[in-house]
């Protein structure tokens, strides 16, 4: 199981990225070197680099020469285990991925603005609640 949970964080921390989204989006096309990946992007040909890298760590591409080009691949099959982990917690929406990064950012951050409706309402700490 020690696998399977290092590859799902890698997974995830893989798409927590928009740039990484969007290069898995513009992989679904077809094959594409390395420079045409960076083109549409306002970033260091290094950096998409290393945006590849994680992707690619993650197992969600893989990369090739071809002579004296690096070409990407999208990996199908590599976001079946991330999918079947969150089928085990039942049926599921298609997953906006922009929306799941704000809702990360706002947990992480402190300042969640929208409560679940079945959640408890939090009780005030003691410590602060003597005010």
């Amino acid at each position: 199981m020690g696998d399977m949970v290092a590859s799902l964080d890698h997974v995830f921390a893989a798409l927590g990225d928009p740039t990484r989204r969007a290069i898995l989006s513009m992989l679904l096309e077809d094959d594409m070197a390395v420079t045409d990946v960076a083109d549409p992007f306002e970033i260091s040909l290094a950096a998409i680099s290393k945006h590849l890298a994680i992707l690619a760590n993650a197992g969600l591409i893989s990369q090739e020469k071809r002579g004296r080009v690096k070409w990407c691949k999208l990996e199908p099959d590599a976001l079946r285990e991330a999918s079947v982990w969150m089928q085990g917690f039942g049926q599921f929406e298609p997953v906006n991925l922009d929306d799941f990064e704000r809702f990360l950012a706002a947990e992480l951050s402190g300042d969640l603005e929208v409560e679940p409706e079945d959640a408890p309402a939090k009780a005030p700490r003691e410590d602060t609640a003597r005010g």
